[in-house]
């Protein structure tokens, strides 16, 4: 059968795959469109597996909000060239509503989740991966039922920020998503600190107020001033507010007769070790090769 260039686009259309690759499925298949795109697919998962261990660090963070549940997805792939490609966009894009319409608790479930087109958003990561080339990975999901009111701030596609305001307007709940955005805090106030982080803090901040041999009593003073110190820089109350540093989070929620119900950020890449590239070594290392 003759390979057309009308049956190649078909199948483009049909599997999202290159030209190249659909031309090629066509071939070994003799031009029977249905087992060049189960070949398609075959090979996407292929090259899927082989890429899984490639560190995908880069990538976007999405936010979506419909009524009083809102969501931030982030989606990892290799290179900002690609977390730039509208194709990674639309696939962020597809799998934040689809986690923000669907009933998902983890990621496993999203990721069986079945897309508008009847396959499962792993097929679509899949296919993206075949055809674009690099590792992409649905990293985690958070969704926010709110009790009051979604407030949310995005830095680019890489930061991005849901806050659940209790009081207050549009304008404090934008501002307050700002900070969080730029200041990082790890919880709204002192009572959400881990007791073991606590802990930690405050073995470390008596241990180094011995070392300046000081009195015990003296020491106890002094950590729980150091301490008082670091639950501020932390806690979102307590931080000075980004906009005005002369007052605090807490004040400024208080003016306005509003509380922080609660508040998730998004960071693309936070916590994923990157490759560090020696790129002095690497010229060197090919000028040694060429000689």
């Amino acid at each position: 059968m003759a390979i057309t260039a009308s049956l190649v686009k078909e199948l483009r259309e049909r599997t999202g795959a290159g030209m190249m690759d659909c031309k090629k499925a066509l071939v070994e298949t003799g031009g029977d469109a249905d087992a060049a795109a189960e070949l398609l697919r075959k090979t996407g998962q292929a090259k899927a597996e082989k890429k899984a261990g490639r560190v995908a660090a880069e990538g976007r963070v999405e936010t979506a909000i419909s009524g009083g549940r809102a969501l931030v997805i982030e989606v990892n792939c290799e290179t900002d060239f690609v977390a730039k490609d509208q194709n990674f966009i639309d696939f962020v894009a597809a799998a934040a509503d689809l986690a923000l319409k669907g009933s998902a608790d983890n990621l496993e479930e999203l990721l069986s989740a079945s897309l508008a087109d009847g396959g499962s958003l792993e097929d679509a990561r899949k296919a993206l991966i075949a055809k674009i080339g690099e590792n992409i990975a649905v990293r985690r999901f958070q969704t926010v039922a709110a009790q009051g009111e979604i407030g949310h701030y995005s830095h680019g596609n890489r930061i991005a920020v849901l806050v659940d305001v209790v009081g207050g307007d549009e304008e404090l709940r934008k501002d307050i998503a700002m900070h969080i955005a730029a200041a990082s805090p790890i919880c709204v106030s002192e009572a959400e600190v881990p007791a073991e982080q606590l802990e930690r803090e405050r073995r470390i901040l008596t241990e180094q107020a011995q070392m300046e041999g000081k009195p015990a009593e003296i020491v106890a003073k002094m950590v729980e001033g150091r301490l008082r110190k670091y639950l501020a820089e932390i806690t979102l109350i307590g931080q000075p507010f980004v906009k005005d540093p002369d007052t605090t989070v807490g004040k400024l929620l208080k003016q306005n007769n509003a509380t922080v119900a609660s508040f998730v950020r998004f960071e693309v890449g936070e916590g994923i070790e990157k490759k560090q590239e020696d790129f002095a070594a690497e010229v060197e290392a090919q000028v040694r090769a060429s000689q």
